[in-house]
């Protein structure tokens, strides 16, 4: 079974820096992703596995998800960042986001590593899998990468490389296009295309990150538009997202209380053998119910 878990705000942070890795353990973030592919020169890959193994597991993370990404498995680098890693930190690890995700098999190919190093530790706990989808063959096979293993926790949209591979014009990387030339969400297809297959796969999705950090107004604007469609958070690159994607992707109190009081209404009016009830000037019914029971476990989940 698949664990419950905070998504709202990732922070990407470079697994060769001892000293950015404390800083995100302190933070406030839902989720951490330790890098070892882009954010990391190659002459460092070797060295920041190592530094990744000290920091899972010698810092405090809190209720944090620990994450890492490891380089495109088809490469020289990918396969050995799962053995060393995994081998090194153990239960201390959580997620492995892979990386350049163009069809199951490179997710399968994880997934069976993960397999055969668990079964060699008798662990009884199981590492999560991201898939990350930021090439156009990716979003092609979406539903059967959402739907490929009941190890994948989440897909997530890396705009970055995503809008490289689509040759899209976009501003930043993980932004939209100039309003003259394109108005509205140019990426609203594949945003789309991206929750849907979660939501069918019973699983996380997640929107990359808004590369310009000093742009907070751009970066809400896109974490709007990514929750609006139904999208369970977003990651950054820089602490100073973290506080927006958190608020974004939270209810207020007055909603979370909002969604409890009619929940509970329905559940007393269908124990009467009613279909639907007004409340306060709102019809409520099953369909209804659904909606807020969204609300209601993300709140459980925060604690509110």
């Amino acid at each position: 079974m698949r664990p419950a878990r905070l998504s709202r705000s990732g922070l990407s942070t470079p697994g060769s820096s001892e000293k950015m890795m404390t800083k995100a353990a302190a933070s406030d973030a839902d989720l951490v992703m330790l890098d070892l592919e882009d954010g990391v020169a190659p002459s460092e890959k070797a060295a920041a596995r190592s530094k990744i193994v000290t920091a899972l597991t010698t810092l405090d993370w809190g209720r944090k998800t620990r994450a890492i990404r490891i380089n495109d498995v088809t490469g020289e680098c990918g396969y050995e960042d799962v053995i060393e890693v995994v081998e090194g930190a153990r239960d201390a690890l959580d997620v492995i986001v892979v990386p350049k995700v163009r069809t199951p098999r490179e997710v399968w190919f994880v997934d069976t590593l993960l397999t055969g190093i668990e079964a060699k530790h008798r662990s009884s706990r199981r590492i999560g899998l991201m898939a990350l989808i930021e090439e156009v063959e990716a979003l092609i096979h979406v539903e059967e990468i959402a739907r490929c293993t009941p190890r994948l926790d989440a897909i997530v949209f890396g705009l970055g490389d995503f809008s490289a591979s689509q040759g899209a014009r976009t501003a930043v990387a993980g932004g939209g296009a100039d309003e003259d030339l394109y108005p509205g969400d140019i990426w609203n297809y594949a945003r789309s295309k991206i929750v849907v297959a979660a939501r069918a796969a019973g699983i996380a999705a997640i929107d990359g990150p808004f590369a310009a950090f000093g742009d907070p107004d751009g970066y809400r604007r896109e974490a709007v538009r990514a929750h609006t469609l139904g999208f369970d958070g977003k990651w950054g690159i820089h602490p100073s997202q973290i506080a927006l994607a958190n608020e974004v992707f939270s209810p207020d109190q007055e909603e979370v209380d909002r969604a409890r009081a009619l929940a509970k209404a329905y559940a007393e009016a269908e124990a009467k053998g009613l279909g639907a009830v007004a409340v306060n000037g709102d019809m409520v019914d099953a369909a209804s119910v659904r909606i807020l029971r969204n609300t209601i476990a993300i709140a459980d989940l925060i604690g509110m």
